[in-house]
């Protein structure tokens, strides 16, 4: 049989041949994807805001974000960063959370998660609440009058919140609402009544702190009906009872319930 084997010039050439075409397929395609990709057909036309919109509506977010979203937006439906589209809604005012979404052909779907304010994160007015699951955010409700204050140290609001939780129903049951629940740079905690009286709580574990309230309101009725008058001032730093001050009974004044406790440690 004779020896049909093509000489090395011919074979490189075949290689060259493949190598080129192969190049040629590929740029071809990354063009035609590129064309694909910016067609008018795949611009962002819409997007449509789902979820709570209590304080910011689909129209009043569309309007705030307009500017920046238009640079954003930019390029195509397909390649668009849905993370910096989610980041320019979470920095809006009462947006705790944002999903975005694609929606084909052309448009963006963003559901929002709203805070839901519970507390005044210092003074009411103070322009920064505390939400349901105990975070700090800013802004300024016109229908927040009515929420209690809370206030610690920066990175506290969480555990504050909980512990306010935990005491306004004890102090409910003699109908008191707690105003204000404050946590102390040296770890001690205050509250003040609806009425305007200051309670001192002290040192300790939530548990402890709950304690300590519960002893105090189930022996106030029997003081109240012996004293009368307004709760002005009590102090529960005591081992086994507490102080209190009432309006208007001068024999009363700073007397602890139990005559032989130690003044607390101040």
């Amino acid at each position: 049989m004779a020896n049909t084997e093509l000489p090395l010039d011919v074979k490189l050439m075949a290689v060259a041949t493949q190598l080129l075409l192969g190049v040629f397929a590929v740029l071809t395609l990354g063009a035609i994807g590129t064309w694909a990709v910016r067609h008018p057909v795949w611009t962002v036309k819409a997007i449509s805001v789902h979820g709570d919109v209590a304080h910011q509506s689909a129209v009043t977010l569309r309007a705030q974000l307009a500017t920046q979203m238009r640079s954003r937006l930019s390029s195509s439906f397909l390649n668009v960063d849905l993370q910096q589209v989610r980041t320019l809604f979470e920095q809006v005012p009462w947006v705790r959370r944002a999903v975005v979404q694609r929606e084909f052909p052309n448009r963006l779907r963003v559901t929002i998660e709203e805070h839901r304010p519970v507390a005044w994160w210092g003074e009411n007015g103070s322009g920064e609440l505390v939400n349901t699951l105990g975070e700090v955010f800013e802004a300024s409700p016109d229908d927040a009058d009515n929420l209690p204050e809370i206030a610690g140290p920066e990175g506290r609001s969480a555990e504050v919140w909980a512990l306010y939780q935990t005491l306004q129903p004890v102090f409910a049951r003699l109908e008191f609402d707690l105003e204000r629940l404050e946590f102390g740079e040296r770890g001690s905690w205050r509250a003040r009544l609806h009425n305007g009286a200051e309670i001192e709580i002290g040192r300790g574990t939530p548990e402890e702190l709950q304690a300590r309230v519960q002893r105090f309101i189930g022996t106030l009725p029997q003081l109240t009906e012996r004293y009368a008058g307004a709760l002005q001032s009590v102090d529960l730093r005591y081992p086994n009872g507490y102080a209190l001050r009432i309006r208007g009974v001068t024999t009363a004044t700073d007397t602890p319930v139990n005559p032989t406790l130690r003044p607390p440690n101040r």
